[in-house]
């Protein structure tokens, strides 16, 4: 886990999303970077969050010259507010949403094209075979 500080700056309660959201400063000497989940445990302990998964972090930059790094910080209340209000990306990157099923976009313009090339009843015929 290594030997990091963290604090939190602008840090702000939202009630209409349900969430905290803050500005993370991380010093790190003796690492490169830290880790998110490392983050989140330290986090959790501090702001007694019973879920670990409700905190989402993104947008770390590191300062020149290394041993510092910078981003934003979320907090929700409980993992319904977060699949309500995270986008999707994020859901993705956290491992709570899924993949898009069904046939993929160029999947989708190829039976488009077939079906313009046939007339009547077998422009049903040409969706549903090569699906």
């Amino acid at each position: 886990m290594g030997d990091f500080t963290i604090r939190t700056r602008k840090f702000k309660q939202n009630p209409l999303l349900g969430r905290k959201q803050f500005v993370c400063d991380v010093v790190h000497p003796s690492l490169a970077n830290v880790a998110k989940k490392d983050l989140a445990t330290k986090l959790a302990s501090m702001y007694k969050v019973h879920d670990p998964q409700c905190i989402q972090l993104f947008g770390f930059k590191t300062q020149f010259g290394g041993g510092r790094s910078t981003g934003f910080g979320l907090i929700y209340d409980n993992l319904e507010k977060m699949k309500k209000f995270e986008p999707h990306y994020r859901l993705k990157r956290a491992g709570m949403a899924s993949d898009k099923a069904g046939p993929g976009r160029r999947a989708k313009k190829d039976i488009k094209n077939r079906r313009k090339k046939v007339r009547g009843k077998e422009k049903a015929k040409v969706a549903g075979a090569k699906k």
